[in-house]
C-alpha cells in the first residue's frame, strides 16, 4: 500500500475499532457500519474518502483488518476493538502453540500478570512467529512469546479465530507463556 492508503487504513482502524463517535458514525452490535454513511461522515469531518478508495484499502490490506459485508454495503474491523462488539465468533480449538509479539520492555509486566487485553476486548495471538515479530516491533525491539494455547484450551480458556486469522482470547495466564531464557 502507498502512504495515502496506509493513512486511510489507520483512519479506518481508529473509526471502526475505537472511536466511531468521533465523526458521529454508528456501529451495530456486530461492529458493522454503513459504508455510505462512513464515507459521508468522514468527508464532512475532513478526511476525503471515496467508495473506490475504501474498497481498495480493504482489498489491499495485507493483514485483512477489515471486511465488507456480503451485500457490499457495510464495513467492519475484523478484530482489535476497544468497543464492546460481538463479532459472532464461536469458540474454537486453537493449535497447540500460538505466538504473541511484544516489545522487550513489556516483559517484566507480562512475567508478573500474563497477557491482558488492556484497551481491547481480547489478547491477540498469531499462528506464526513472523506476524508476531512484526507486531512486537511496532513499539521497540520485539520478542516473540510462544503461548501454550492447547494447554490453555484444555484448562477451559476460550479461543476465537477472527476473519483475518488472528486468534483471540480474554487473558493469557503467566503459566502458559514461554519466556526467553536470557534477559532481554
Amino acid at each position: 500500500m502507498n502512504r495515502r492508503e496506509v493513512k486511510i487504513s489507520k483512519y479506518l482502524s481508529y473509526m471502526l475499532r475505537h472511536r466511531p463517535d468521533a465523526i458521529g458514525l454508528t456501529l451495530d452490535r456486530q461492529g458493522w457500519a454503513d459504508l455510505a454513511e462512513l464515507i459521508d461522515l468522514s468527508n464532512r469531518a475532513g478526511t476525503r474518502l471515496t467508495e473506490a478508495l475504501v474498497r481498495d484499502v480493504v482489498a489491499r490490506n495485507d493483514k485483512q483488518r477489515f471486511a465488507i459485508s456480503a451485500e457490499g454495503d457495510k464495513i467492519r474491523a475484523s478484530q482489535g476493538h476497544s468497543l464492546n462488539i460481538d463479532l459472532g465468533l464461536r469458540p474454537q480449538a486453537p493449535p497447540p502453540t500460538l505466538y504473541h509479539g511484544t516489545p522487550v520492555g513489556f516483559l517484566d509486566s507480562i512475567r508478573q500478570r500474563g497477557l491482558a487485553p488492556r484497551h481491547r476486548q481480547y489478547v491477540h495471538l498469531s499462528p506464526d512467529t513472523g506476524t508476531s515479530a512484526a507486531v512486537g516491533a511496532r513499539r521497540g525491539d520485539p520478542v516473540v512469546l510462544p503461548i501454550r494455547a492447547g494447554s490453555m484450551a484444555a484448562s477451559g480458556q476460550r479461543f476465537y479465530l477472527s476473519e483475518n486469522g488472528i486468534w483471540l482470547t480474554a487473558h493469557v495466564p503467566v503459566e502458559f507463556i514461554e519466556f526467553p531464557d536470557r534477559e532481554c
